[in-house]
């Protein structure tokens, strides 16, 4: 037979394993608002037929949403959010593909600034 535990009980036997286990550094993630800041523009991009396809990736220190134009290419730019350098350079960044940072800050609307509606204007045809 199964025993039933509550869900504080499991939470606190997992963290307690996990502080013993010595300094092992909590994984790095987009949180909801953050990623639906990164989706609102994304869509907007999508809406324009600008880019197609994105990833959610991770490495020890960042998290990586990557941007790309067609799903074989690659990313057109990557926003990087990596906490161990918030009180240096800010946490957010925006890499270009060649791997150029265009814009770092401490809050991702700060740094998102540099996809505006001006600054990728399409050209329609009249």
């Amino acid at each position: 037979m199964s025993e039933v535990v509550s869900f504080d009980d499991h939470y606190l036997t997992r963290s307690a394993g996990k502080s013993r286990s010595g300094g092992q550094q909590p994984n790095v993630f987009f949180n909801r608002m953050e990623l639906s800041q990164i989706l609102q523009v994304y869509g907007r991009m999508v809406a324009k037929a600008e880019w197609r396809d994105y990833a959610i990736g991770e490495t020890k220190t960042a998290c990586i949403f990557a941007i790309f134009h067609r799903t074989a290419d690659r990313p057109l730019f990557k926003i990087y959010k990596e906490p161990r350098l918030a009180a240096k350079q800010g946490a957010y960044s925006v890499l270009a593909q060649n791997g150029r940072v265009l814009k770092r800050g401490k809050t991702l609307a700060q740094v998102l600034k540099v996809f505006e509606a001006r600054r990728f204007q399409t050209v329609d045809e009249d």
